[in-house]
């Protein structure tokens, strides 16, 4: 193991103030909640940004870098997502301004808009702060995993409904949904003529499985997906931002990029280097980076398992993103108390579409550290027998 995978407390709280994660909390608060990794970023990303500073840093064509947007098209191909072009591509600011997007532009104030829960909480604000009416699809817990209620789902339906907002790999439930799964919901979509909005953000962090693109079920419904995406999380790359709406239906980008008008900026010059890095020379990085994330995984199910086994839990698929059940051992409470007693700082459930007593884990960290948190976790729990 590269001894970079284990980082120093001291400098991950650095003087300057820099990382929102581990200076929001007091000092002696061990952070693991915003969703950013506590490993440094590929030398040739870090050199891709310094060579890019020696040329002129101008407006960028409005389109963006075309190297990168070539270097995009390519790895969508290797998920399954064919017959693009560069022309199919919409660079934005991160993958959220994307998710607002599509909201302004395949609904309108008023229209129904299905989502399943627990979800990264950007969808749930983009659609209240435009005055969308949210529809819930819980996940249902099984013994190992998450699963889609699909007869819930049709239950939602009404003449109203036009978007289907997907997390896949599923933020924070680290489900990765199999091709029979996406097949249904294409079909579901296609039946009720809703468009889609699939957040495709985690990708290339799968541990079982393979990530299949809903767009690539088939043209039917490409043609009514956006799909977004980005370096941030996979390449640990969140403060330069970069997102990328991609569609075969030349006319959603262009109603997405009619909403972003004059809020969305020009292509950032920084991203645009380090992502097109990452693509190229970052792979063996994640590779490493990937094996750490999966033993830290395991580590957590094991410790989880065998010393709080009543903490609900289901490993996850994808992500380094954990979901947890406290509600039996610390109630709605879960996420003040874990911080007030345990100092820990998680995401509380609550933000995720109303799970009070569940709370998001990061273990893109060092195993020392993760272990250091499960300890106060489990010294918690005796504490309150």
């Amino acid at each position: 193991m590269s001894m970079w995978l284990e980082p120093d407390p001291s400098e991950l709280r650095d003087p300057h103030g820099y990382s929102l994660k581990w200076h929001f909390h007091p000092p002696d608060v061990l952070p693991l909640w915003v969703a950013d990794m506590d490993f440094p970023i590929a030398e040739a990303i870090a050199e891709a940004v310094r060579e890019r500073l020696r040329w002129r840093v101008g407006y960028p064509p409005a389109s963006g870098d075309r190297a990168l947007l070539e270097r995009i098209v390519e790895h969508q191909a290797s998920h399954g997502l064919l017959g693009l072009s560069p022309e199919n591509l919409l660079l934005t600011s991160s993958v959220v301004p994307g998710i607002y997007a599509s909201v302004l532009a395949l609904t309108s104030p008023g229209d129904e808009v299905i989502t399943q829960v627990p979800v990264y909480p950007p969808f749930l604000n983009a659609l209240e702060e435009h005055r969308r009416l949210a529809q819930f699809s819980p996940l249902e817990p099984t013994p190992k995993s998450w699963a889609i209620d699909f007869d819930h789902l049709e239950r939602l339906v009404t003449p109203r409904t036009r978007l289907l907002m997907l997390c896949n790999p599923q933020n924070p439930t680290g489900r990765v949904f199999r091709r029979e799964e996406l097949e249904r919901l294409a079909e579901f979509a296609l039946r009720h003529r809703l468009w889609v909005m699939s957040d495709e953000l985690w990708a290339d962090l799968v541990f079982e499985g393979k990530h299949i693109p809903i767009a690539s079920i088939d043209r039917e419904i490409a043609m009514r997906t956006v799909t977004l995406s980005g370096p941030c999380k996979t390449y640990n790359t969140a403060g330069l931002g970069g997102g990328v709406a991609i569609s075969h239906n030349r006319q959603l980008l262009s109603a997405l990029s009619q909403a972003l008008r004059g809020l969305g900026g020009h292509p950032n010059v920084l991203a645009m280097a380090a992502w097109r890095a990452a693509l190229e020379r970052a792979q063996d990085w994640l590779r490493e980076v990937r094996s750490y994330l999966e033993g830290n995984r395991d580590y957590l199910t094991t410790f989880l398992r065998s010393r709080l086994p009543q903490v609900g839990y289901r490993p996850p698929e994808g992500t380094y993103l954990a979901w947890l059940d406290f509600r039996a051992v610390l109630g709605e409470r879960a996420h003040a108390v874990m911080l007030e007693q345990a100092r820990l700082g998680l995401s509380d459930g609550r933000a995720f579409g109303g799970y009070a007593g569940w709370l998001r884990l990061n273990f893109a960290t060092g195993r020392t550290l993760l272990k250091e948190a499960l300890e106060r976790m489990e010294r918690l729990v005796g504490a309150l027998r």
